[in-house]
């Protein structure tokens, strides 16, 4: 196939076939194992219903002729059909990021004799909702959101938990927690050292990719599966977990938790904590809108819609009783009408959501109080890089 029609003509021949499904995305990886159990999984680049040929052609190559989410080895013989199949893009290989990664992948391909088993696998995912089937499926979603493909909640990660192994994460690569003292010994006599930075199922983002344009000044703060939008700093007591993040620029000081969605030019101070979905039976999915501002050691267990400000040291939890008043600082209902002192009270849930709401403590009877927010906040622009 040394030309395009060629290749073409290629493609169609397999997409052609009745029983050809066509992937929602797909992606090339580096699979690092113990035996039966996969330790962690590198995605370089992952395609998001797109390169659509090269899906074909991975396919072909590696006989994967299931419709439904899942993996196939990739040898060296099959890396280096592809590699051929793509002979009339060699010329201007730059332009393809797919070529570009075979093409490292054969540069670089060992089979190194050491504590961890290093294969190739071609990942493919058809049904975004369904539940993690298994490691290879977990390490491919994560991935999914930390390089920005999907927002989140926009694919399932239902399962995930139980399909990660628990691994000790080292400046030796991945290991079983059983296995460390074994592989310290060893490192010990080999005049090495054996450095554990944590101990979890998720590894750190920076670790496997770094988005575009963001600054992350602690590495061991961002999880794998965060989604870190241009923009977005994360500072040394921030932290980003995963299936959680922003959607532009972003000052994050405090604690992003699982499953919260922070909006654009929005800041969150020191000791900020919001409200995740793991712990605690909550099920209510937090998002702070954009141009929000949380001052330092606040906190929400609701959603704040466009410009809402809590100030420092307020907790706005969905039963608290909250005060609500006018600009005019008049007692007033849930719709604004003019009330007596009393009956202007109702639980933080009737507020979810809604738009330019000031979160005050009333410093004489230490009432939570909530009233329309005259401002709304700018970032620092030469915090946020878009480089």
């Amino acid at each position: 196939m040394n030309t395009i029609d060629n290749f073409k003509t290629y493609v169609q021949n397999i997409t052609s076939q009745g029983n050809y499904a066509k992937p929602l995305a797909f992606g090339l990886g580096i699979r690092r194992s113990k035996g039966e159990k996969t330790l962690d999984v590198h995605f370089p680049v992952i395609n998001w219903d797109t390169a659509f040929g090269t899906a074909a052609l991975l396919q072909d190559v590696v006989g994967y002729n299931s419709g439904e989410n899942g993996f196939a080895s990739v040898s060296k013989e099959h890396l280096n059909q592809a590699f051929e199949n793509f002979a009339a893009f060699h010329g201007e290989i730059e332009k393809h990021p797919n070529i570009v990664l075979i093409k490292q992948f054969l540069d670089n391909y060992n089979e190194p004799k050491g504590y961890q088993t290093i294969d190739v696998v071609a990942y493919f995912l058809f049904d975004k909702d369904s539940a993690v089937a298994n490691t290879v499926e977990g390490y491919f979603k994560l991935q999914c959101l930390s390089q920005l493909h999907v927002k989140p909640h926009g694919l399932s990660l239902e399962g995930v938990f139980g399909k990660l192994n628990n691994i000790a994460w080292s400046n030796l690569g991945p290991i079983l927690p059983e296995d460390l003292d074994a592989e310290r010994i060893k490192a010990n006599f080999n005049g090495t050292a054996l450095n554990v930075t944590h101990v979890d199922k998720f590894p750190y983002m920076v670790n496997y990719h770094v988005p575009n344009g963001v600054r992350i000044a602690s590495g061991s703060q961002v999880r794998l599966g965060a989604h870190c939008a241009i923009g977005t700093t994360v500072m040394p007591a921030g932290y980003i977990n995963f299936n959680a993040g922003t959607l532009g620029n972003a000052m994050i000081e405090g604690r992003v938790s699982a499953g919260v969605v922070v909006g654009h030019d929005s800041d969150l101070g020191g000791g900020v904590s919001i409200m995740g979905t793991l712990s605690g039976g909550n099920k209510n999915v937090i998002s702070i809108g954009d141009k929000c501002l949380l001052g330092a050691n606040s906190g929400t267990g609701i959603s704040l819609g466009f410009g809402c400000t809590i100030a420092a040291g307020v907790y706005v939890t969905a039963a608290a009783k909250v005060w609500l008043y006018n600009a005019e600082k008049q007692a007033v209902d849930i719709h604004g009408n003019l009330v007596e002192e009393g009956a202007n009270i109702v639980k933080g849930a009737a507020l979810n959501g809604k738009d330019k709401l000031l979160f005050l403590l009333d410093s004489t009877n230490g009432h939570l109080t909530c009233r329309p927010n005259p401002k709304t906040i700018e970032l620092n622009e030469s915090l946020h890089v878009k480089n």
